[in-house]
């Protein structure tokens, strides 16, 4: 088997992307800094936390929504975090044994497995929410959308997905910088991700942003976003 990573901030940032590769799960987050928060608490923070509570957490049996969920509880617990005004992050996991690979996400950062066909696993509640000029109102909230922030019950709110070992010969998980460039953008379909460099990848798509800095072709809140991949290639 082998993993393989990439990851980038947006010009002019430190990234609040994070990737964690463990002996048997890959976890990828996008940290989001809230709008009140303390100066040493960005997205960023969040995200580092959220990554070690899970990469202690993460075992071979326990379902990955339990897992997320206690991760919450955990940073809530230690750092008096506070449901509305706190950094958040989305999750994507990806865990595997001998027979079995099973994947989670919550909000935009999907996970694609290939082999006998592409199944992606995605959530687009933030994204269908997009048009509301309010969104913030419908976080971690019923109808809404959810993210990893002071409330466990989100990590029940995540999608889940297993797949038979044996018909899937790669796995990637990726934050929306990186899966713009297929959903958003159109420079890639989810199978070109299986094989051309990661580094490519990133490349291609700030390249693309750049020519298009007014936000004319590709509506966007902001010109460039961090971008961070995992791809496990099971058949190696």
């Amino acid at each position: 088997m082998k993993i393989e990573t990439a990851e980038q901030g947006a010009p002019g940032r430190v990234t609040e992307d994070r990737i964690r590769v463990l002996p048997n799960a890959v976890v990828v987050l996008d940290g989001v800094t809230s709008r009140t928060r303390p100066p040493d608490r960005n997205g960023g923070w969040y995200a580092s936390e959220l990554s070690g509570e899970l990469a202690a957490l993460i075992n071979a049996t326990d379902p990955l929504t339990d897992v997320l969920a206690r991760a919450i509880a955990n940073l809530v617990e230690k750092h008096g975090l506070i449901p509305g005004d706190s950094p958040s992050s989305t999750a994507a996991i990806v865990r595997w044994n001998d027979d079995t690979i099973d994947a989670l996400v919550l909000c935009d950062t999907p996970v694609v497995a290939f082999g006998q066909s592409t199944r992606v696993l995605e959530d687009t509640r933030l994204e269908d929410l997009r048009p509301d000029p309010d969104i913030l109102r419908w976080k971690n909230k019923p109808a809404g959308y959810w993210v990893a922030e002071a409330d466990p019950v989100a990590g029940h709110q995540a999608l889940t997905a297993s797949w038979p070992r044996a018909e899937v010969t790669n796995v990637i998980a990726l934050t929306d910088g990186v899966s713009c460039g297929v959903s958003g953008y159109g420079l890639f379909a989810w199978e070109d991700l299986r094989q051309l460099p990661l580094g490519e990848v990133l490349d291609r798509i700030r390249e693309a942003e750049r020519g298009d800095s007014e936000h004319k072709r590709w509506p966007r809140y902001k010109t460039h976003d961090d971008q961070a991949i995992a791809r496990i290639d099971f058949s190696a």
